[in-house]
């Protein structure tokens, strides 16, 4: 179940929010520095990150799933969100450069579907960056934040998982060393445990932060899409009953395309 966009948004406008948005965009920025030219998504919740990238970028959209909702994104300027099913991206093939999944792979209903659409709609040797909730970390068991909500996983999971989908592991980052207290006196130490955590302790970071790179040199199994969603078309109020004939114009077929 993915995490509601008024959650979502009341989290990163709250102290521990700012300075959680803080901590991992250093991790991002020593992974990614300028994308010159490139067509960007960020999938999930990443609009607290886009505007770091977006600058340089020749087109920047924001995701959302369908099951957090969205909001507008740039404030004040044409609208660059859209509501998807991570399943299936309103992209063709290859057609984007990067992209940046936050708060969107540990609420998938099946990540493997997930990110077999995002290595289609990347280009040869397009990259994404997956910022999840670590399994190790203490960020992972507060519910109070969205990283205590979804499955978290551990870096040999995400690892494994991407060479699934034929992606290419490459660099990482750490963020969250700083426990996710909303004392301030705890938030006035953040510096001090970033700084200290990722040298002490890189393995208990509150989430990982991890690039891949879209692997073409094998070839993909042909297979049935293990995902794909049925629309049924519903024209009247729930709880109203109706009479329908055949004859109806407004008659519909079931999921199955057989006719009542």
């Amino acid at each position: 179940m993915h995490a509601d966009i008024v959650d979502l948004r009341e989290f990163y406008h709250s102290p521990l929010g700012h300075f959680a948005e803080q901590s991992i965009a250093m991790a991002l920025s020593s992974l990614w520095t300028r994308l010159p030219e490139e067509r960007l998504v960020g999938l999930g919740y990443a609009i607290p990150y886009l505007d770091r990238f977006r600058a340089d970028t020749e087109r920047t959209f924001a995701f959302m799933p369908a099951g957090q909702g969205a909001v507008n994104w740039p404030v004040g300027e044409l609208s660059s969100t859209a509501l998807v099913f991570e399943e299936e991206l309103p992209l063709p093939d290859s057609s984007i450069d990067r992209v940046l999944m936050v708060h969107s792979l540990e609420f998938t209903e099946n990540p493997r579907e997930s990110l077999k659409e995002l290595w289609r709609v990347l280009a040869p040797g397009g990259r994404l960056i997956i910022v999840v909730p670590n399994r190790r970390g203490v960020w992972a068991r507060m519910e109070h934040t969205p990283f205590g909500s979804g499955r978290p996983y551990s870096r040999r999971q995400l690892t494994n998982l991407l060479r699934e989908t034929n992606f290419t592991p490459a660099a990482s980052a750490e963020a969250l060393f700083f426990p996710p207290s909303k004392l301030r006196a705890m938030l006035k130490l953040r510096h001090g445990f970033e700084r200290i955590g990722r040298r002490l302790w890189p393995a208990f970071s509150g989430v990982l932060v991890l690039e891949a790179q879209k692997r073409l040199y094998q070839g993909l199994p042909v297979a049935a899409r293990a995902s794909r969603r049925v629309f049924v078309p519903v024209l009247g109020a729930q709880g109203v009953p109706t009479t329908r004939t055949k004859a109806d114009p407004l008659f519909l077929l079931d999921k199955s395309g057989v006719r009542d």
